[in-house]
């Protein structure tokens, strides 16, 4: 089992769009994927097809002491969703306390589901710090930073950057980060000047290409589906295999580093 979070220092930066649609991207390689929800808007599941209704989840089941196979769905695509789920707000409060005092809580949880090594378990987390997203990267393989080109998420790095060396760089099994630049606009003069900005500084770490802004994406989700499905053949949805792809090559690499040092 490889575990990739997905984060973003700010919100807006359509995070849980590309967690979702990656997924879909990694299922189509004939990988089991997984896509876990810690964020209490409970919105990754809108794009796999799951019932507006339905408030199941793993917040519920964690509080009920139910194992999360009992709130796994099978969604479009072919990926297994764990969602949030629907809880009242004392119930929040007391899932996140519980979440806060035991750091090692969603690697054991990950542990209990039995996964196979090249299984992927993609978590979508709430913009900026959070004990989610803390959590998120106490069990992360790899973490996958999501930002615009834009100056607020260039301004925005160095603090998730500090996140990530707190809470998943001292692992040894933490096969390092990168990023991906969502939503381009390349008619924007600014854009292209913040990209390449972004390009001399992150290096190696950034995606080489981009996820355009495409219409596609939010007609895609009031469709409940992800964009992959809906329009594969749009500039979109092939930015997004392509960094699936290079996704995959860092998993697969990160997984025979492991077989190395074993």
């Amino acid at each position: 089992m490889k575990v990739i979070t997905v984060v973003s220092a700010k919100g807006g930066v359509g995070k849980t769009t590309l967690a979702a649609n990656l997924a879909s991207v990694l299922a189509a390689r004939n990988r089991r994927v997984i896509v876990l929800d810690l964020d209490p808007q409970n919105a990754l599941r809108l794009h796999f097809g799951i019932p507006l209704d339905s408030i199941d989840g793993i917040s519920r089941a964690t509080l009920a002491g139910d194992p999360w196979q009992t709130v796994m769905f099978d969604g479009v695509d072919g990926v297994t969703v764990l969602p949030y789920g629907a809880v009242i707000e004392d119930d929040r409060r007391r899932f996140e306390a519980l979440v806060d005092n035991d750091p090692a809580w969603l690697a054991h949880a990950l542990e209990s589901l039995a996964l196979d090594a090249n299984d992927i378990v993609i978590v979508d987390t709430p913009p900026g710090s959070s004990v989610y997203t803390r959590t998120a990267l106490t069990a992360a393989n790899f973490a996958l930073n999501v930002v615009l080109a834009d100056a607020a998420s260039y301004a925005a790095i160095p603090g998730m950057e500090r996140m990530i060396d707190a809470y998943a760089a001292p692992r040894q099994n933490f096969a390092g980060q990168g990023y991906v630049v969502n939503q381009v606009d390349q008619s924007r003069q600014l854009s292209k000047d913040v990209l390449k900005v972004l390009r001399n500084m992150l290096g190696t770490k950034l995606f080489p290409g981009v996820i355009h802004q495409d219409e596609g994406v939010s007609e895609s989700l009031a469709c409940d589906t992800t964009l992959i499905h809906y329009d594969p053949l749009s500039q979109a949805a092939a930015d997004l295999r392509a960094c699936g792809e290079w996704l995959l090559s860092a998993v697969d690499a990160m997984a025979a580093s492991s077989r190395k040092l074993a």
